[in-house]
C-alpha cells in the first residue's frame, strides 16, 4: 500500500535528527520526500560514527546513524548560495506541500527563503521549521544541541540514580521528540488546509518538545508546588512500581493499583495491610523499606521463576533487554519494527521500521494497509539527473 500521505511532495532542508527524524515520519506515511543535501558533504550525519558500514567490496563507507533517520527520501544536493540552485530550490517549492527546515532561526532568510517569499512562491506551503530554544523570546536564537536541551528543560534532573548525579537520556531524546511533534504539527496543517486553502508555518523545538513530555513530573511543581528530582529506577508516585534486584539478576513490576499490590502480597506471602504499607500514599513515603521488603523476598528466586510467578499472578512485569535480544524478539518482528531494505551499495539491510500501523476494517475484519514497501536512506546526491530534469523541463 503507498501509505496515506501518498501524493503529498516533502522538501526537507534538515541535517542531523529532529528535522530528519520528521522527515522520515511523514516518508513512512507514504509521501515523496526529496532531502536537500549540501554538495560534497551532504548531511553532517554522514560522517557521525563510528560506527561505519562499508560495501564488501570497498567503496565509501555508510554512518549508522546516517542509515537512522533516512530511509524512504531521495538526496538531491544544491548548494543554497549558487544563483542556479537557488532558483531551483524555488521551483521544487513551488511544486511541493511541505517544507522541512532546522536552520538556527533567521538562516533561512537570510538565503532568500524566508516564510514571506515561501508564501509568495506557494501559498499552499506548509513550512515545520525546528529550532532549539524557539523563534523568539529572549534565548531564541540559541544552537540547538540534544544533550544541552535535555540539561535546561530539566529533563537530567529527573533521569539518574539520584539528585546529585543527573543523567541523559539514551538516545537523542530531544531531538526525536521535536520530530515527532513537527511531523504531527505538518498533518494537522496539512489538514486544516483542506478548509483554508492556504498553507502555514509549523514551529517548535527542543526545549518545547521535552516540556511538552513533562506529563505529571511538569505539574508536581506547577500545581503541586513539589520540585522533583532524579531517583533512579522508581516511580515518584507509585509503589512499588520500578526494578528490583532477585537471585542472578533483575526484574521490573508494577502496582498501579491496590488490588494489583494484594495480588502481588497473596502470592509471595506478604501483609497488604502491614503498618505503613497499606496504601499507595503509604508505600510511596516509606519507598525504601518497600523496595527492601521485595528484594529480600526475591532475594532466592531467579528472574525467569520470578516473572513466570509474577505473570500468573496477573501483576504487570517485565526484564530488561539489550537491544540485540530487542530486535530477535519474536513480539517486535511482529508489530514491523524491523524493515527490509535495498541498500545502492550496502546491499540488504534490516532497519528499525516505523511505529505505525493501518487497518482497513469491514464487515468480514480487518485488512492491514500499513505500507510494506520501504526505500534504504539515499546516497549523496542519488537523484541529482533525475530532479534536476524534473525541476528544469517539467519531466519526470
Amino acid at each position: 500500500m503507498p501509505g496515506p500521505l501518498d501524493g503529498v511532495l516533502v522538501v526537507d532542508l534538515t541535517r542531523a535528527l529532529a528535522g530528519p527524524h520528521a522527515g522520515m515520519m511523514l516518508g513512512d506515511l507514504g509521501a515523496r520526500v526529496i532531502k536537500v543535501e549540501s554538495p560534497g558533504s551532504g548531511d553532517d550525519t554522514r560522517g557521525w560514527g563510528p560506527p561505519f558500514v562499508q560495501p564488501d567490496g570497498g567503496g565509501d563507507r555508510e554512518s549508522t546513524y546516517f542509515l537512522s533517520a533516512n530511509r524512504n527520501k531521495e538526496s538531491l544536493t544544491l548548494d543554497l548560495k549558487d544563483d542556479g540552485d537557488k532558483e531551483l530550490l524555488r521551483e521544487l517549492v513551488r511544486r511541493a506541500d511541505v517544507l522541512l527546515e532546522n536552520f538556527r532561526p533567521g538562516t533561512l532568510a537570510r538565503l532568500g527563503f524566508g516564510t514571506d517569499v515561501l508564501a509568495e512562491l506557494n501559498p499552499r506551503l506548509v513550512t515545520l521549521a525546528i529550532s532549539g530554544f524557539g523563534h523568539d523570546g529572549p534565548e531564541g536564537g540559541r544552537a540547538g544541541y540534544d544533550q544541552i536541551a535535555q540539561g535546561e528543560a530539566g529533563l537530567m534532573s529527573l533521569t539518574g540514580p539520584g539528585p546529585d548525579d543527573p543523567q541523559r537520556v539514551g538516545v537523542p531524546i530531544g531531538d526525536l521528540l521535536a520530530g515527532i511533534y513537527g511531523a504531527y504539527g505538518v498533518l494537522a496543517a496539512l489538514l486544516e488546509r483542506e478548509r483554508t486553502g492556504r498553507g502555514q508555518v509549523v514551529r517548535t523545538s527542543l526545549l518545547a518538545a521535552i516540556v511538552g513530555v513533562h506529563a505529571f513530573q511538569g505539574t508536581a511543581w506547577t500545581v503541586g508546588g513539589q520540585v522533583n528530582r532524579a531517583q533512579g529506577n522508581h516511580h515518584p508516585s507509585i509503589a512499588p512500581y520500578g526494578l528490583f534486584r532477585c537471585a542472578g539478576g533483575s526484574v521490573q513490576l508494577s502496582c498501579g493499583s491496590e488490588s494489583l499490590w494484594r495480588r502481588l502480597c497473596a502470592e509471595f506471602g506478604l501483609d497488604p495491610d502491614a503498618d505503613g504499607l497499606a496504601t499507595n500514599g503509604e508505600r510511596v513515603g516509606n519507598r525504601e523499606r518497600v523496595i527492601a521488603l521485595l528484594e529480600r523476598t526475591f532475594a532466592d528466586i531467579d528472574a525467569p521463576t520470578l516473572l513466570a510467578r509474577l505473570d500468573a499472578a496477573g501483576i504487570p512485569a517485565g526484564k530488561v533487554r539489550t537491544l540485540d535480544e530487542v530486535y530477535g524478539w519474536d513480539q517486535v518482528r511482529s508489530q514491523g519494527l524491523l524493515v527490509d531494505v535495498e541498500h545502492e551499495t550496502l546491499g540488504r539491510l534490516q532497519l528499525p521500521g516505523p511505529p505505525l500501523r493501518f487497518f482497513a476494517a469491514g464487515p468480514e475484519g480487518e485488512t492491514e494497509t500499513t505500507r510494506r514497501d520501504h526505500a534504504a536512506p539515499p546516497l549523496l546526491g542519488a537523484s541529482d539527473s533525475e530532479l534536476r530534469a524534473w525541476l528544469t523541463e517539467g519531466t519526470t
